[in-house]
């Protein structure tokens, strides 16, 4: 029925937009130039001419490789890497005689790591390929030919093609729309995916094809589309359809988006244009931007660090070895006999000492490569995929209303979480839900509504009034007593108007005439359903609520026909519901310019009544003389409203006569069909003709409510020291009135404002003169910037709390280059930033402005496509995944579901991840210096003749599998601190702000450990093992027993030094800490047992040379506890006396103190920072304002 009914509208008749028509003057005639070449050959794409032209086919590849490109592109990506290229030269230099080592024991790790790496990149990319595939087999109907429709793959489509689209499906690709189940051949669309916007675009096919609404029309359909080639502009087109030798324009109101959505029509008709990666929505994806963290920067420092210090040590042995070399042999005596230099090879010969030291130099830049860690890349990047997976399963932000938890979309940048300096975010539905509820309302001058905003709860707060809960107590009474589930869109209480009961007020004709309006002057469409009644599709929230507003309060819309709108109305006589139905006549659309919207209807008393909705800056100026009554008293509730966050609109109404009607009518349909590029102009003339001398009813007021928890989120983080800048599109007040509900402003906190419009301003903007304003609003703001600037001078004299609030039209001219740093410089002066009337380009370039010139980690936070150019310019970007699609989230690096779930987020998971990342970092290049020393004081022992300490697959698998897994644990488990103690002491999170746990000094500290115990493991091992008869027969030591003592010592103490740096410890880490020692027991007995060309130097080394050796055994345990005790003694002198925050924390849980308010409020008093917003920080200025009023 409900599609039979819509079959029969004409809203073209009544809307003003241009019923498609366009021209073949100014652009269309660019048409068949260079960029308008593209020709379409309508549902005849198999013709010989459309197969010359061969466009692409409409199969979309979003991967990064394709099974030809994997290999050489993936091998690239790898060997980019210093450190990776570093290892290739050594794998290929090991197949040459210079080489320390065998070349199998060298080349093995690399693939081992690469090829790990190279894995995961094929698991990453396969999910993409996933991901296409199931894109590309969607169904969509295609005309086979004689009329008849099949289902056919969206990948198989060609341009050209005829489809037809069935309601609520998307558009397998861009489409010019032929006609709709509408007889007017419109069709409503829903654009989420493309722009984040939810309100539906009204869309019209050319009358020329609107009656091809029936599958059997396409049998003989033929046409062509001429029109512009694929480019990435969502929001024009330029084109002609001809058809029967006549040529008609097209215009984007015939384009239908690829992503986008079918709505409210029941289905379309439509030929397709672009496919595949044509498509405008396929133009406009770029690659992500690469973001790497300051961690991950620091770390290839420190490697290059490393890299300086391996070719220093190599450069000095080299030199040594060529002075010794050049010595060896002098009037016939050889120095080092055992080398004879009378018969040797090139690489000792005394008589070419500097190529012997050269291919020295190069031997030992090979030898000490194990001073870079191999699998440091892979092994953090298998601990962030692993950190990834327990931020998405985190139940704790798990949002269950919608059935979403958080996503780590990638999982490079889980350490920047942990230091963050500086969010930036957007407003609505960000901070706010993006759902307006209907509160409030003024008719005739009374206010109605006694819901309780936040807004006004937080000035309750502010004053010390007990009013907000009395306020709260009485909705809670008044609901339950009605007993009704709560309505999405609804949140009025008010019992004077509820029920019927407007009759019995003093204007109930006036409410009668507002709820009226109300129901009347709209663009919504109803959506019957049996089971739940009737819903509303809207082009915006607000219109929607004002819809359900109507209906509860006694005007209900239930049904738009042809030209006409019904209502059930309640009769104040009968006290009845009767069905009226009003003529619809005109529709004047709503637009940012106009600020209001009205409808011309006739009553069934045959009454002509134009009905207005709109903003107070545009319709008290439209007001008669006779429709002031309730002007001032409107005027304050406004006022009211505005002061308590909400956002208002006013009805008004006025009684045409016919004549005037005639006249309007005429011009305003001229106006409509008119083709030339001033139309709109022309159409919003006559209407301010006909939209005055109204009479006010009153004004609504609707809430866009704050989330759950978003006070309490920024309190804690402003405890732990972040920054929060709110960027909104929204008006300044609307803007204040929310950063007063989530406690980023407060009373007695100094506002700076910095606004554009002002009188002197607003007249010379209105002048011919448009750079002189341009010169004026830049001086004005340059001024107001300077008094900021001052303002902030004297509040740090007075420790008082600053708060700037920036305009839109005034952020563009502080944004220039001679003004951005003096700007700048007052932002970060200020306790809480709002930027209002923020452009999307312009919340990118103030996040660019804080990221480059503080060096500040940014984080930027958004739920629109408007905000995807802040989150990619952000250090990281957090999509909210609410109401407005998808966009936000598809261009983010992690999506969440609710602010308040970024408390968590960066307190706890950012917190552990920077620490868990650092740690391992610091830990991995300890046990990597300690190792290389090791071989860099034997050398200096063998006189840097490149003889190897260890056998080579010693030297091989020491980072592949004896240390190796003990660091991912750590990286993966560890916790200095519990979550819950996390949020308890904010200020826990500043380690990673100030960056405490990767500094040099740390670095460098953990760097002189490695070599300490590399000097503490050689020079004991030596010094025990020299000179002293080993086993029972008397034999000493050789290289394969000192080797496999002193490789024992440092697998023993880099495990337990691990042992000791570990906080919170699992089964899963005694397993890889105490295995990782075990399996190098059981590698020693097994390779050893293998045979002799296979495990030279090793060969029964174990069983047969160490484990009888009492002193082996023994010189392990005294090197272990001599090398690990420096570093234990450090450790506990430092947590006793000089404990850092976290170490404080552990004390209180081992102490079991956590529970004990005395101990926990001194060690809180050093975590939270003297903050100035958030509710604590109000807490305690109205503290401090109630001890100064009583000291005075």
């Amino acid at each position: 029925m409900a599609g039979h009914r819509r079959r029969r509208h004409h809203v073209s008749r009544i809307h003003a937009f241009s019923c498609g028509k366009a021209s073949f003057q100014g652009e269309h005639s660019l048409i068949g130039g260079p960029g308008f070449s593209r020709i379409v050959y309508c549902n005849d794409p198999e013709r010989v001419e459309a197969d010359i032209l061969s466009y692409g086919n409409n199969y979309v590849r979003t991967t990064k490789y394709t099974l030809a490109s994997f290999l050489p592109k993936s091998l690239f990506e790898q060997f980019r890497r210093v450190a990776n290229f570093y290892f290739l030269i050594c794998a290929i230099l090991s197949f040459f005689p210079v080489s320390p080592y065998s070349a199998v024991s060298n080349v093995v790790p690399l693939v081992v790591v690469v090829g790990a790496t190279m894995g995961k990149e094929i698991l990453e990319d396969w999910r993409r390929k996933q991901q296409d595939i199931e894109m590309n087999n969607r169904k969509v109907k295609v005309h086979r030919g004689e009329g008849v429709f099949d289902h056919s793959k969206w990948r198989d489509l060609r341009v050209g093609d005829v489809v037809k689209v069935d309601k609520d499906e998307f558009f397998p690709a861009d489409l010019i729309l032929l006609a709709s189940s509408y007889d007017d051949a419109i069709c409503y669309v829903e654009t989420m995916n493309l722009d984040g916007e939810t309100n539906l675009k009204l869309k019209q096919a050319l009358e020329e094809t609107s009656k091809l609404n029936e599958d059997s029309s396409f049998q003989n359909f033929k046409g062509i589309i001429k029109c512009e080639d694929p480019n990435a502009n969502l929001y024009t087109f330029i084109g002609s359809l001809e058809l029967e030798n006549q040529q008609y324009p097209l215009a984007p109101q015939q384009l239908l988006l690829r992503d986008s959505k079918l709505r409210n029509t029941d289905f379309i008709y439509g030929v397709v244009i672009f496919t595949g990666h044509d498509t405008k929505v396929m133009q406009n994806s770029t690659a992500p931007p690469s973001k790497r963290s300051k961690v991950e920067k620091r770390m290839d420092k420190v490697i290059y660090f490393l890299f300086s210090v391996l070719v220093f040590i190599s450069f000095i042995g080299s030199i040594f070895f060529g002075i010794s070399t050049s010595e060896d042999l002098q009037n016939g005596l050889m120095k080092r006999w055992y080398l004879r230099p009378d018969k040797t090879t090139i690489y000792y010969d005394p008589k070419r000492a500097p190529v012997a030291a050269l291919l020295n130099f190069l031997t030992a830049l090979m030898l000490y490569s194990y001073l870079i860690p191999i699998s440091l890349y892979v092994s953090i990047e298998i601990v962030k995929f692993l950190q990834s997976i327990f931020i998405n399963q985190d139940l704790n932000m798990y949002y269950e209303e919608t059935d979403k938890p958080a996503h780590a979309r990638t999982s490079n940048l889980n350490e920047e979480l942990g230091q963050v300096e500086t969010i930036l975010s957007d407003k609505t539905g960000t901070l706010t839900c993006n759902s307006m509820e209907f509160i409030k309302c003024s008719i005739a001058g009374v206010s109605y509504g006694r819901g309780v905003t936040e807004v006004e709860r937080a000035i309750a707060r502010r004053k010390g009034s007990p009013l907000h809960q009395e306020l709260t107590e009485e909705d809670v009474h008044a609901e339950i007593a009605g007993g009704k589930p709560s309505i999405k869109g609804f949140n009025f209480v008010d019992e004077r108007i509820m029920n019927g009961n407007w009759v019995h007020e003093p204007h109930a004709d006036v409410i009668q005439n507002f709820l009226r309006v109300l129901a009347i002057c709209h663009t919504a469409i109803p959506e019957v359903d049996e089971e739940t009644g009737i819903s509303y599709e809207a082009e915006s929230p607000d219109e929607a609520a004002f819809v359900i507003a109507a209906r509860e309060l006694g005007f209900e819309f239930y049904e738009r026909t042809q030209t006409t709108i019904s209502l059930r109305e309640l009769d104040p006589a009968s006290m009845i519901k009767a069905k009226r139905t009003y003529k619809l006549l005109n529709v004047i659309e709503f637009s940012s310019a106009r600020k209001r919207m009205s409808v011309i209807i006739r009553d069934e008393e045959g009454r002509l009544l134009l009905l207005c909705k709109g903003a107070d800056s545009v319709m008290f100026e439209r007001l008669a003389k006779n429709g002031r009554e309730f002007e001032e008293k409107t005027k304050e509730h406004i006022n009211e409203y505005a002061d308590a966050g909400l956002r208002t609109l006013l009805l008004a109404y006025r009684e045409l006569e016919e004549e005037e009607y005639n006249q309007f009518n005429k011009e305003f349909n001229e106006a409509k069909n008119l083709v030339s590029a001033d139309r709109e102009q022309i159409v919003e003339e006559i209407a301010e003709k006909v939209e005055k001398d109204l009479i006010l009813l009153g004004a609504t007021a609707v809430e866009d409510k704050l989330q759950n928890g978003v006070p309490e989120c920024i309190d804690k983080l402003a405890q732990a020291g972040i920054k929060l800048w709110v960027l909104t599109g929204d008006k300044m007040e609307t803007a204040i009135n929310i950063g007063f509900a989530c406690s980023l402003l407060r009373q007695g906190m100094k506002q700076i404002i910095i606004s554009s419009d002002t009188p002197e301003i607003k007249s010379l903007e209105k002048g011919e003169d448009k750079s002189a304003a341009a010169v004026a609003i830049k001086a004005s703001v340059l001024r107001q910037i300077k008094e900021g600037m001052e303002s902030l001078t004297t509040s740090d004299e007075n420790s008082e709390a600053l708060a700037l609030i920036i305009d839109g039209n005034s952020l563009t001219y502080a944004l220039q280059d001679d003004a951005k740093d003096m700007f700048l410089e007052l932002t970060i002066g200020c306790a809480s930033v709002i930027c209002c009337r923020s452009s999307p380009k312009q919340k990118a370039l103030v996040t660019r402005l804080v990221k480059t010139n503080t060096g500040n980690t940014t984080l930027a936070i958004g739920d629109g496509a408007n905000d995807v150019g802040m989150l990619q310019e952000a250090d990281i970007g957090i999509g909210i995944s609410g109401v407005e699609g998808m966009q936000a989230v598809m261009s983010s690096d992690i999506a969440i579901a609710q602010f308040r779930f970024l408390e968590r987020l960066l307190l706890v998971h950012g917190h552990w991840c920077y620490r868990r990342i650092s740690s391992m970092i610091c830990y991995f290049f300890y046990k990597n210096i300690a190792f290389g020393f090791t071989l860099f004081f034997f050398e200096m022992y063998a006189s840097f003749s490149g003889q190897a300490a260890y056998n080579d697959w010693f030297l091989s698998l020491y980072n592949v599998f004896f240390t190796s897994l003990p660091v991912i644990a750590l990286g993966v488990f560890d916790q200095d601190v519990s979550a819950k103690l996390c949020l308890k002491f904010p200020l826990l999170y500043q380690e990673g702000v100030q960056n405490v746990l990767f500094s040099w000094k740390r670095i460098l500290g953990w760097a002189f450990n490695g070599v300490l115990s590399a000097t503490m493991i050689f020079f004991l091992c030596i010094g025990a093992m020299e000179h002293q008869a080993f086993r029972k027969g008397g034999e000493v030591v050789g290289l394969e027993e000192l080797g496999a003592t002193m490789y024992t010592c440092v697998v023993w103490v880099v495990n337990c030094q691990m042992a000791l740096s570990v906080s919170y410890f699992t089964y899963i880490q005694h397993v890889f800490i105490w295995g990782g020692i075990l399996f190098w027991y059981i590698f020693l007995l097994a390779y050893g047992a293998m045979d002799p060309s296979i495990s030279t130097t090793a060969y029964k080394v174990f069983i047969e040379a160490c484990a009888p050796a009492p002193s082996y055994w023994l010189v392990t345990l005294l090197v272990l506890v001599a090398t690990l005790l420096p570093y234990f003694t450090y450790a506990s002198v430092q947590m006793r006396f000089f404990p850092m925050f976290h170490q404080m924390i552990q004390w209180i849980r081992k102490d079991g103190q956590t529970d004990d308010p005395e101990y926990c409020n001194v060690v809180r008093q050093r975590s939270i920072k003297h903050t100035t917003v958030g509710f604590t920080a109000r807490f305690e200025a109205s503290k401090h304002f109630e001890d100064t009023s009583e000291t005075h």
